[in-house]
């Protein structure tokens, strides 16, 4: 606790708190929670049967599809689809390296091969660049040239 206030508060003793406050923030450096736990590499998935779920590792999957209410994970030699929405993936892959690069695909930057136009090259797969995702796609890139 830094300070402790009482209503009615005047105006001087609220500045003077926010005052102390300032000082002490900057004095110390910015503290990670001592409970923070380091975010996890990997992610489970709902499997193929009611009580099976799927360890998944970040640095695995090269891309995912969209199919409508399922998504197939591509990992090398092995494809996993399981039910759930492209949008809702997209919100728990950690960004980057993931990115979505059209209405059906979210890509790993890292697996990605080469961009020619509207088409990136992940091994043998060519995945489309959607013109919705395509300026941001490569801003991001760009970025990570100048890196």
């Amino acid at each position: 606790m830094i300070d402790y206030l009482l209503k009615p508060i005047p105006f001087d003793r609220f500045l003077k708190a926010v005052h102390k406050a300032q000082s002490i923030m900057q004095q110390q450096p910015t503290a990670v929670p001592v409970n923070a736990a380091p975010a996890p590499d990997y992610m489970f998935i709902k499997g193929e049967s009611k009580n099976k779920f799927l360890k998944i590792d970040y640095s695995e999957i090269l891309y995912v599809e969209g199919l409508k209410n399922y998504v197939s994970i591509f990992l090398p030699g092995q494809r996993i689809v399981t039910y759930q929405t492209l949008r809702d993936l997209d919100e728990q892959l950690p960004q980057p390296p993931f990115f979505r690069v059209h209405k059906s695909y979210i890509i790993s930057i890292d697996k990605v091969n080469m961009i020619d136009g509207n088409t990136i090259s992940m091994g043998d797969k060519a995945i489309p660049l959607g013109e919705t995702y395509r300026e941001s796609f490569l801003k991001m890139i760009r970025e990570k040239e100048k890196r």
